[in-house]
């Protein structure tokens, strides 16, 4: 279906058109006109399939344009992604410049916030913790919101929001509807949907190898000693020019960055200690080439989507087997093909061979040969009937 073809207002399906859209992804064509028809929605969706449309069109559709008061909350789990859903609906609304979107999140000076919700804002774009910060304060306007979407669902609530979300959901008194759209359908997803849904509407939107990122695994046994000289081998034969690498802390991080300074890579440290002023001005400059290599923990990378991440290197193992799929999975973007890599030592080869198994995870096993790093003979992660799996 293309978007051209949605009951929805022409300004909207002219902002998709500018935004290069045509034709709907599976989430969007089952999602937008359950939404549009009144039913409450949970939908599970993986990566890459394009969920801020599916509940964005149908939010600012059903949006008066003559109330300047608040009547749609989007909650997610991050600041990173709450900018770039505020940012993706901004887009959607381009021809629509009655339509004020707010995004509200920590690491922000409230003060301006709280600005930019005096000056109206029908839809706010939300972390659950700032949200309930404004009202708690009394900052913003709660009466008239009727539509509730919590976005990343699963992860949210796996983060420690589950109270949040039900203390703000429950002081809605004119919510009609709440959306859910989640990468997986957890106890607590679950829980959230009996407690505030009304008969909803279930979709489920499997991976399709059109739409899976086309991502090479690989790993290499190595040594604390070595490490580095690995990771910066492996950049410099395969002429990497936008890494990601990540870390599980922010002194890793840091440490990381300084050694790739003194070898001459332009690379700077993301971590969540950092104010999102900072955070938003070093993204900018990865985005614009400024920076060839960005060294991240999971946290400050939740949410980024640069459509042209080359390579991804798993310097520290992940912390859980999630993490790996979120970090794999900033690389292959926008139906590109990416590389990973997984850097581990003996001491880790217990804990690699378990999350592979838990993702499914199809990885190649590197070795090196006269310097140059090429697939094993022997592959310890082989395995078959495995369909590598990502997530958002």
């Amino acid at each position: 279906m293309k978007y051209s073809e949605l009951s929805a207002r022409e300004e909207i399906k002219r902002a998709t058109e500018a935004m290069g859209f045509i034709e709907m992804t599976e989430v969007q064509e089952k999602a937008i006109p359950l939404i549009l028809a009144g039913h409450d929605l949970t939908a599970k969706a993986p990566t890459g399939t394009g969920k801020t449309c599916a509940f964005g069109i149908p939010v600012l559709q059903q949006v008066d344009l003559e109330n300047p008061h608040p009547q749609a909350l989007v909650l997610c789990p991050t600041r990173e992604l709450c900018i770039q859903i505020k940012d993706e609906l901004v887009n959607l609304a381009q021809f629509l410049p009655q339509l004020r979107i707010v995004a509200v999140y920590g690491g922000q000076q409230i003060a301006k916030q709280i600005n930019a919700l005096k000056e109206g804002a029908q839809v706010i774009v939300a972390t659950p913790g700032r949200m309930q910060d404004h009202m708690d304060h009394r900052t913003v306007d709660v009466r008239g919101i009727h539509t509730v979407v919590l976005d990343e669902a699963d992860e949210m609530l796996n983060m420690g929001f589950y109270k949040d979300v039900m203390k703000i959901v429950d002081h809605l008194p004119a919510r009609k509807h709440l959306h859910m759209f989640s990468a997986t359908i957890s106890r607590e997803v679950m829980d959230i949907s009996w407690k505030y849904q009304k008969d909803p509407q279930e979709i489920n939107i499997e991976p399709v190898q059109e739409s899976q990122p086309k991502i090479e695994q690989y790993s290499l046994l190595t040594t604390g000693r070595n490490k580095i000289a690995d990771l910066t081998s492996l950049m410099v034969q395969n002429d990497y020019k936008k890494a990601m690498i990540f870390c599980n802390t922010k002194y890793a991080t840091e440490a990381l960055c300084n050694q790739l300074l003194e070898l001459n890579f332009k690379a700077e440290a993301l971590n969540g200690d950092m104010s999102q002023n900072d955070r938003n001005k070093i993204m900018n400059r990865f985005r614009d080439g400024g920076i060839d290599v960005l060294v991240a923990t999971d946290v400050a990378a939740r949410g980024i989507d640069v459509s042209d991440v080359q390579v991804v290197f798993n310097y520290d193992i992940p912390q859980s087997n999630e993490y790996y799929l979120h970090r794999i999975g900033r690389t292959g973007r926008a139906r590109k093909e990416g590389v990973s890599y997984l850097l581990y030592t003996k001491d880790d080869t217990t804990r690699v061979r378990e999350m592979i198994k838990y993702t499914q995870s199809d990885v190649t096993e590197l070795t090196v040969v006269f310097g140059k790093y090429q697939p094993a003979k022997n592959n310890p992660w082989a395995r078959t009937g495995f369909v590598t799996m990502f997530s958002n």
